[in-house]
């Protein structure tokens, strides 16, 4: 049963629609509060919380609801308000459910899932004890050990929240890695991929045949020295410790869906005139001809576009870096991740960016969506010319259109491009820049007493010898 629920209305929950919602498990339930105030808690006689309550989000972007829940939402602007479940505790379950249906009746809206939406009478929890602390005092993290903390998200699409993200920041500073688990079918939103980073930290899917495996690598999991950790092959040596790999994750399936990947990096001055987002507006708009839908600091995306509102934000929290996700809109789905952070050399932006695309993509390939490999060139010189850009990397993966990354084998995207921003350019010795031993010459961007160079790369899409190519101009690059 699902540990999160969702109340979805047209209407802002006031004080009174809350604590409507709040008296699910009767007068006498216990109301406290984490967070300064943001996270209310329905707590046992011990003051132990059996649900929690997040802060209402007013979500001004269109699509958020279908992207991360397959759920039709009340006409933008409308409020986003979750509850959490204490794990294990089925009455708690359903005083989350019986919160986001009071929520939904008073306010006009409905309740996700649709399954979890209860009764309005009170839920009774007469003789109901949950966790003790330390797990029970993060509302996001349902199991904590010396290695690990662990979350458990039973959701379509495991996403940014922020639940996840006070869980990311709780496992960071008590030097823990983060493990979530999912069921079979979840996908998981590209802003989690990208912050999972290494062991022990892992996207861990439930399956019938294998009982848990890694859903970014493939490899079996069992439960064991306190976090969820590979299972050695009966081959296996110290020399080379085999790990079996989930029958699931080896299920590719190439439906000629196919994503178009680019990261970047510019390096700004700093200024106080400084508008941080704008190389990813110009980029976005030279590849769909529209800027971006709406952005955040967590998913769902609940502002619409503005470089000014992002920057200011950016400002408030330096010399703290800031992270930010970017959402497109339905007719072309893509994500962002940003990551802002003072340095010396300046304020640096680190974009990671999918464009996602239907089967017969392709450039002329007169069917199905077509790739905008063309306007690749002038979204470089753009960056290049008017926002610092450092570098860039252009893929092209065999991936999912709607951007989200399932727990089965994608492969590597091939390199399509690379370029080099006009201060790197200018660093380096000679000609060495301008003369490759690729069979096909940089193209010049920008003046040319100043130029950025932009690296086709020949390998064929359809293979991975364009890995070929981008590893050795990189080594001729460096001098190597």
């Amino acid at each position: 049963m699902t540990k999160d629920v969702i109340a979805l209305t047209s209407k802002m929950p006031d004080p009174w629609a809350v604590l409507a919602g709040l008296l699910s498990g009767g007068p006498d339930k216990l109301v406290g509060t984490r967070g300064e105030g943001a996270v209310i808690q329905l707590c046992d006689p011990e003051g132990r919380p059996l649900v929690s309550v997040e802060a209402p989000l007013l979500v001004s972007v269109e699509g958020e609801a279908e992207r991360l829940l397959g759920a039709t939402a009340p006409p933008v602007p409308y409020w986003w308000t979750e509850a959490r479940a204490t794990t294990g505790v089925a009455e708690a379950e359903q005083l989350a459910g019986t919160f986001a249906t009071r929520l939904a009746s008073l306010l006009g809206g409905s309740a996700w899932p649709p399954d979890a939406a209860g009764s309005l009478a009170v839920v009774k929890t007469d003789g109901v004890s949950v966790a003790p602390e330390p797990a029970a005092a993060q509302p996001a993290i349902d199991v904590l050990t010396e290695r690990v903390a662990v979350v458990i998200q039973d959701r379509p699409v495991v996403a940014m929240t922020a639940w996840l993200s006070d869980a990311f920041r709780a496992a960071a500073e008590a030097g823990l890695g983060l493990q979530i688990v999912s069921p079979a079918g979840a996908t998981l939103s590209p802003a989690v991929r990208d912050a999972l980073g290494g062991w022990p930290s892992r996207w861990i899917v439930q399956d019938e045949r294998d009982g848990y495996y890694d859903g970014l690598t493939g490899a079996v999991l069992r439960w064991q020295d306190g976090m969820f950790a590979p299972v050695a092959s009966p081959d296996a040596t110290e020399d080379d410790p085999r790990t079996p790999v989930a029958a699931t994750f080896q299920e590719v399936h190439d439906t000629g869906e196919r994503q178009l990947a680019l990261t970047f990096r510019m390096v700004h001055p700093a200024d106080d005139r400084l508008v941080l987002g704008g190389g990813l507006e110009t980029v976005w708009r030279e590849l769909t001809g529209a800027p971006p839908a709406g952005w955040g600091t967590s998913e769902p995306a609940t502002l619409p576009w503005s470089p000014r509102r992002l920057t200011d934000v950016a400002h408030e929290r330096a010399p703290e870096p800031t992270w930010f996700v970017v959402v497109g809109n339905r007719d072309r789905p893509a994500l962002a991740t940003v990551r802002i952070t003072r340095t010396e050399a300046g304020v640096e932006e680190h974009v990671t960016l999918a464009f996602g695309y239907g089967s017969g993509s392709g450039s002329g390939s007169g069917s199905g969506e077509e790739l905008p490999l063309d306007a690749l060139p002038a979204a470089a010189e753009a960056l290049a010319t008017r926002h610092h850009l450092q570098s860039m990397l252009v893929q092209l993966r065999k991936a999912r259109r709607d951007v989200a990354v399932p727990p089965r084998f994608e492969g590597p995207g091939v390199p399509l491009a690379f370029v080099l921003g006009a201060e790197e350019v200018r660093a380096m010795p000679g000609d060495r820049a301008r003369r490759t031993p690729l069979a096909e010459q940089p193209v010049t961007l920008g003046p040319r007493t100043r130029p950025a160079l932009y690296y086709p790369l020949p390998g064929d899409p359809s293979d991975l010898s364009g890995w070929q190519d981008f590893e050795q101009l990189m080594r001729h690059l460096k001098g190597a």
